[in-house]
């Protein structure tokens, strides 16, 4: 790090310019990106194969479909020749209006599963023409408009899945990363001022933002790279942004504060820059290695959009790190001083008042709070034990609203919520659909199934089935309708659908969750072991971080699942589940971030213990130098996930929140209630290595703890 923040000051023109152009570049590139994402997945499963051969046939097919409800006027019936006509007369419009949709309606079949009690209203099902694409609000307002101007007297309601899923806004979609960004942004800047109470405030924040390009634009270079199996989702445009300027500020904010504090000491401005990035930057770097393994171990899950999300992650804490080593030390060394204005005493002190008298606290009692501590973490881990990992419900998705009004007319009419997950049957030979339609109205977890005509719905000698279950396929309480449609058709016919794959998702996700496990555990534990100089900081850190992360479960599983917050944030009483992908991108993403704070903290313990020779000594300098710095990241990382939650995504949103939530309670229970606490429990078996251990690491063997040791060891965390 010597070397590097010399070679930085040196050619700190040659450092600005470079990445002036990188950012540039990365504004130019930024707004292509999205059109280079691709959303689906792929995964392996029966739901995923049917899907794929179904889409090369019948495009969107594969996508849980728009549902418009059709009630007749009074007296009328689905027999009745007006009622006839206006039905042929809507078909006719929609595909006026939208010809690229593939509909299934009464008109085009003549399917009584199709038509509601009494036979006095009917349902169209819409698929949209490309995979990927969903009958959202626009959709389903389009449609709606359509279905009125073509037959009047008709009332008409629209829903799906999707539609619900937005909560019922109309005309909306998701909203923009660039919004959400200054969203955080903008809290960061809060923050920020009050922890430097100067222009620096500023430093970071603009470290971060050419971080955020600068990842956006590896991100569009990785789109060419990656295989057409694992194709980059558009999540990832969501995560790098959000998580991207908080780990940023999170390392910049670690840097200029000891380059601060090294200033407050008395040095020059270039020797605290080159003492700034010898302490802290070796904090910095470990921290960026760690979180990178946490993320690019997703890779192990046979899931492209997982895979995808965990080599893209794999730039997020990188490109943090490089910046917080590259630019902002040349930064500090040029304009620094000038930006530290006005000079306040108060945000001067490296020892923060009350994180020094915390740390006494919870040393003098430190048996207690490692039990209150432990105590929040096991009652929220028993919590999450609980969890429902599945797709929400219809019911869960929103209370109030045009879809609502929709579901719930559809459901009136005697229609089951599960014909918004209607399952698409590919049949390779049409000859057989009839058959096969047949066979399924005798099915008992099913209302009956329809074979829609028209030469939409006939390619290349195949033909498609739609099977409407009575319950919705993927949810918690999906039944058995996907099974039973499988056991009734005969070999070679498919079915799909999203719910199907939703359901190898979960499968293939959770079969490898145990091999993720084990994976970061392990290669963490040996990092940090020969990071720390110590067995058992490792181990507990590790340990801590897994009970960490099943606390954040256990808090999106109150939230979520149960619906506690749900109505007063997103208008829903609950979604009863949560989302197949939210508990392993948590895992990842969270794993990582944490062991952060576990290292800046540790790396100021272990820096007062060496110089002092007492673990008490170290625990105090350690918490007192550090508790504002993690706090304030902690909460700059909470702002901008949280800002992330306001998209109309349930996956981007659950993990949105599960990172915020996991975040906070980390930095507060965990790092700075446990920490300390357990530290102080161990005293000098924290700084105990075997001898077999230090040559296996290739570390000078240490004496072991029960010796006698007048000096300190006088290794940093993250110098090998």
């Amino acid at each position: 790090m010597e070397k590097l923040s010399g070679w930085v000051i040196r050619h700190r023109l040659v450092v600005g310019l470079s990445w002036l152009v990188i950012t540039v570049v990365g504004m130019l590139v930024a707004p292509s990106l999205s059109g280079r994402l691709q959303p689906g997945t792929h995964v392996t499963g029966p739901g995923y194969t049917a899907n794929v051969q179904i889409a090369r046939s019948y495009g969107g097919a594969t996508q849980d479909p728009a549902v418009v409800v059709l009630d007749l006027p009074t007296g009328q019936t689905v027999n009745s020749p007006q009622a006839q006509a206006k039905l042929r007369a809507v078909d006719r419009g929609i595909a006026t209006a939208a010809p690229s949709l593939r509909l299934v309606s009464y008109a085009s079949t003549g399917s009584r599963t199709l038509v509601g009690n009494g036979g006095t209203s009917t349902i169209i099902l819409a698929y949209p023409p490309k995979p990927g694409d969903d009958m959202a609000t626009d959709q389903i307002d389009a449609l709606t408009r359509a279905v009125t101007a073509a037959a009047p007297g008709l009332t008409v309601h629209g829903t799906s899945l999707r539609a619900l899923e937005a909560g019922n806004t109309t005309g909306g979609g998701n909203s923009s990363v660039t919004g959400e960004l200054i969203i955080g942004a903008i809290g960061a800047l809060v923050i920020l001022a009050w922890v430097f109470g100067s222009l620096l405030a500023l430093l970071p924040l603009v470290m971060a933002l050419i971080s955020v390009l600068t990842m956006q634009l590896l991100v569009y270079g990785l789109t060419f790279l990656m295989p057409s199996s694992s194709p980059i989702h558009p999540a990832v445009q969501y995560i790098v942004a959000l998580l991207g300027l908080g780990l940023s500020i999170d390392y910049s904010l670690l840097v200029v504060t000891r380059w601060r504090e090294e200033r407050a000491a008395g040095k020059s401005n270039d020797e605290a820059v080159r003492a700034a990035v010898q302490r802290a930057g070796n904090s910095v770097w470990f921290s960026g290695m760690v979180a990178s393994l946490g993320l690019f171990a997703l890779t192990v899950i046979p899931n492209s959009m997982v895979r995808g999300i965990g080599v893209s992650g794999l730039f997020i804490p990188s490109t943090a790190t490089l910046v917080a080593l590259t630019l902002l030390p040349a930064a500090l060394s040029k304009i620094g001083p000038r930006m530290d204005w006005p000079r306040r005493a108060s945000r001067r002190q490296a020892d923060s008042r009350f994180w020094t008298g915390w740390s006494k606290f919870v040393i003098k009692h430190r048996v207690a709070s490692a039990v209150a501590g432990l105590g929040i973490l096991a009652a929220l881990t028993a919590t999450a034990a609980t969890i429902d990992i599945s797709t929400p419900s219809s019911h869960a998705l929103a209370s109030a609203g045009a879809y609502t009004d929709g579901l719930h007319t559809l459901e009136t009419d005697g229609f089951p919520s599960g014909t918004l997950t209607a399952v698409p049957v590919y049949v390779p030979n049409a000859v057989d659909a009839g058959n096969i339609v047949n066979a399924l109205d005798t099915v008992s977890s099913l209302r009956g199934a329809a074979a829609p005509a028209g030469p939409a719905w006939h390619t290349g000698g195949s033909a498609m089935v739609i099977a409407i279950p009575y319950h919705e396929v993927g949810s918690a309480h999906g039944g058995t309708s996907l099974a039973d449609i499988r056991r009734s058709v005969p070999p070679g016919v498919l079915a799909g659908g999203e719910g199907a794959q939703k359901i190898d998702e979960t499968s293939a996700t959770y079969g490898s969750f145990p091999l993720l496990f084990a994976v970061v555990a392990v290669v963490t534990f040996l990092l940090l072991t020969r990071g720390m100089r110590s067995v058992l900081l490792p181990a507990k850190a590790v340990l801590l971080n897994m009970l960490s992360v099943a606390a954040s479960y256990g808090l999106l599983v109150i939230v979520f699942q149960h619906g506690i917050g749900m109505k007063a944030l997103w208008g829903a009483s609950t979604y009863g589940a949560i989302d197949t992908l939210a508990p392993v991108l948590i895992f990842g993403f969270l794993f990582g971030v944490s062991m952060d704070y576990e290292v800046f903290i540790l790396a100021r313990v272990r820096e007062g213990y060496d110089r002092t020779g007492s673990t008490r000594e170290g625990i105090i300098e350690g918490v007192s130098r550090t508790g504002r710095l993690v706090t304030s990241a902690a909460l700059i990382l909470f702002f901008a996930l949280a800002s992330l939650a306001t998209a109309n995504d349930v996956t981007v949103r659950e993990i949105a929140m599960g990172l915020a939530f996991g975040v906070v309670l980390d930095a507060i229970v965990v790092r700075m209630l446990l920490l300390p606490a357990l530290v102080s429990l161990f005293g000098d078996w924290n700084w105990w290595l075997p001898d077999r251990a230090s040559r296996l690491l290739r570390l000078p063997v240490t004496r072991s703890a029960d010796e006698a040791r007048p000096e300190p060891i006088p290794q940093r965390i993250g110098e090998a």
